[in-house]
């Protein structure tokens, strides 16, 4: 798991991106409707930081063409993202928000969001 911030740095509708190394790509972590939620910090329509984005009713918006991800799954709801980004375990412990980033080359299933 790696520390992320402290519980009361992420309020709710609020965003944190963590960068691990510049291998790995750099997570959003979420606060909605009082739940975390992680998922790759890239916009799947084009390359965009989905923390800058709007954060509501667990969805955020890309900030660079209003496309719609679900914070629980990482499917999108509107175009003009077609595929889901990855999401990640977020967890919560001691005043500490953590995230264990998803397995190296595990991606999203696209056939599962058809």
């Amino acid at each position: 798991m790696i520390p992320v911030c402290r519980t009361e740095d992420l309020p709710e509708g609020g965003a944190v991106r963590i960068e691990i190394d510049a291998t790995t790509p750099a997570i959003a972590v979420f606060r909605s409707d009082g739940a975390l939620y992680a998922l790759d910090d890239r916009c799947s329509h084009q390359d965009a930081s989905l923390s800058e984005g709007w954060v509501e009713d667990c969805q955020v918006e890309c900030p660079l063409h209003a496309a719609l991800f679900d914070l629980r799954t990482g499917r999108p709801s509107c175009l003009p993202a077609r595929r889901p980004v990855r999401t990640h375990e977020v967890t919560e412990a001691d005043g500490m928000i953590h995230v264990r980033p998803a397995a190296r080359g595990t991606d999203v299933r696209e056939d599962a969001y058809a």
